[in-house]
């Protein structure tokens, strides 16, 4: 890497990181908290992803990639494996009731939109609805947790209505922080693939920005866009879950993939000293 190239990747390190420790920080993190975790990480993605093919990789190689002391790296790698919370497995469910509860036939009314479900029953029930794209979550489950998020009301005859067109994790939850990892680590996959010598063609990855926008433009563009972002995210997620084998489990072929697209909007006042330019 030249040192042009060495001086862009750190500016553009810097940039990504300042919103991360504005979240850090806000949420109580030291710095050696994130200091312990960076280095879990580098030992980990040394670990499993830059060995030489064929052999086993070592502590000593490990301690060359990441520049930490072999006997750092001997710790870290005695320390029991960092688990993944339960909470993206949630949302996927959630979100997947909701999704299917917008599209399939058997759960909307003549006019397309979603109907009122009872809770139970053997077709056209909420229960069905869980069963068929919660997995083994009980439907229960499914909605006590679409309840406490607002997303889903009982009336008086027990009929339940559906109250948002997504699952949206409340600002206090912990789904709006494992959403964040989740979201900006398939952004830089993305873009760590695009930037990779050899890559069989790039994935999508645009975006559209001005700088010298007045006040009432921001209300403006997101009752504009809004409505069209969230026709396009529905029919991705009609077009996926037709080939996902947890939603049609008939579905034939090779390997297991992860595939979607994520849009965002982002809006900030203006400064000179901008970190981001």
């Amino acid at each position: 890497m030249t040192q042009s190239q060495l001086k862009a990747l750190y500016a553009a390190l810097l940039k990504l990181l300042r919103p991360l420790i504005r979240v850090l920080l806000r949420n109580g993190v030291s710095f050696g908290t994130f200091a312990d975790l960076a280095k879990w990480v580098f030992v980990d993605v040394a670990s499993q992803e830059f060995g030489i093919k064929g052999r086993k990789q070592s502590t000593s190689r490990i301690s060359t990639i990441t520049g930490l002391s072999r006997r750092e790296v001997m710790r870290i790698r005695n320390l029991p494996q960092k688990k993944v919370t339960q909470t993206t497995e949630r949302h996927n469910r959630a979100s997947r009731v909701i999704a299917g509860w917008r599209r399939e036939k058997d759960f909307l009314d003549d006019a397309g939109n979603p109907k009122p479900l009872p809770m139970d029953g053997p077709k056209g029930s909420f229960g069905e609805l869980a069963r068929r794209f919660s997995g083994n979550v009980p439907a229960r489950a499914i909605y006590d947790e679409l309840l406490r998020l607002g997303a889903v009301q009982q009336m008086d005859d027990g009929m339940i209505h559906l109250q948002t067109r997504a699952y949206i994790p409340k600002s206090t939850d912990a789904g709006r922080l494992d959403l964040m990892g989740t979201d900006v680590a398939h952004l830089l996959s993305t873009i760590d693939y695009n930037m990779r010598p050899g890559a069989a063609g790039p994935r999508f990855q645009r975006k559209v920005a001005y700088d010298n926008l007045p006040d009432d433009v921001l209300a403006d563009f997101h009752r504009y866009f809004s409505p069209k972002a969230q026709k396009l995210v529905e029919e991705a997620d009609k077009w996926l879950s037709v080939r996902d084998r947890d939603a049609n489990p008939e579905v034939e072929g090779m390997g297991r993939n992860r595939m979607g697209f994520g849009i965002f909007f982002f809006e900030e006042p203006y400064c000179e000293e901008d970190p981001l330019k």
